[in-house]
């Protein structure tokens, strides 16, 4: 997969000896982990090994208690303008959509790059109705958000997150709570992103994604990177017996 990154070697995602811990909980142990620029990096693992966490620091929403985290070669910063800056170039979409209720669709994907980016009404416009066409609902463009079902609701989460043309995006359980037949639309989307060269970290239990789209797979257990592979590797050929306990409960169901 391509990047044009320039070719200087420098991750897009850097974690370095990354401890987090909630109380006496020790959620993240040591995370070694670098994506490059154009990766796509699926986070698997069990309930509580430590994987939304991990997506949620790279961004600075949870602080870290040790380690460096750095985006395109730059330390997070703690808090203030420099924070904020950094916030703008990393996406992020959650569980629950996060939408502004009392605005409506392509208020809610113009409202960041007018305030943040200063971009000018009409071209954050202009861009906002590209990305809702690119994941299809332009159509919903005036509608408020408790109008659209969960699928489309997510897709314009999507859409508002590339609308401050992010370097990365992170995802985090982006389906887990979409009915089940809305989950592919909002896959399909986070597909063409990746072979668009999106440097992409995913927190899913969507092993055919994982499968069809990630360039790597991690998997996570107990706060630690367990495995570290390509999906071919992973899913036919896992080494450590955690993730083949996984695998052996995700894929006989």
């Amino acid at each position: 997969m391509t990047s044009d990154s320039g070719g200087t070697g420098t991750p897009m995602i850097r974690m370095a000896g990354v401890d987090k811990h909630f109380g006496e909980l020790h959620v993240l142990r040591d995370i070694d982990l670098e994506v490059a620029p154009g990766q796509v990096v699926v986070v698997l693992g069990p309930s509580g090994s430590g994987k939304s966490t991990l997506c949620r620091t790279i961004n600075r929403l949870e602080p870290v208690d040790n380690g460096v985290i750095e985006v395109d070669g730059k330390a997070l910063p703690a808090e203030g303008k420099d924070l904020a800056k950094l916030r703008a170039d990393v996406g992020m979409v959650f569980q629950s959509f996060n939408l502004f209720a009392h605005k409506t669709i392509l208020e809610n994907v113009t409202l960041a790059p007018i305030k943040v980016r200063r971009t000018g009404k009409a071209d954050a416009e202009k861009r906002a109705l590209e990305l809702l066409e690119r994941v299809g609902i332009a159509n919903q463009r005036d509608k408020y958000p408790a109008q659209l079902s969960g699928g489309q609701q997510q897709r314009a989460a999507i859409a508002r997150a590339l609308a401050m043309r992010p370097k990365v995006m992170l995802f985090d359980e982006p389906t887990s709570a979409l009915d089940p037949e809305m989950v592919n639309e909002v896959l399909d989307v986070m597909t063409g992103l990746a072979k668009e060269g999106m440097t992409m970290l995913v927190v899913t239990h969507e092993m055919g994604f994982a499968r069809r789209a990630a360039n790597r797979v991690i998997f996570m257990s107990d706060g630690e990177i367990v495995e570290d592979s390509t999906p071919d590797d992973f899913f036919s050929n896992p080494t450590s017996d955690r993730a083949k306990d996984f695998l052996g409960k995700i894929l006989t169901h």
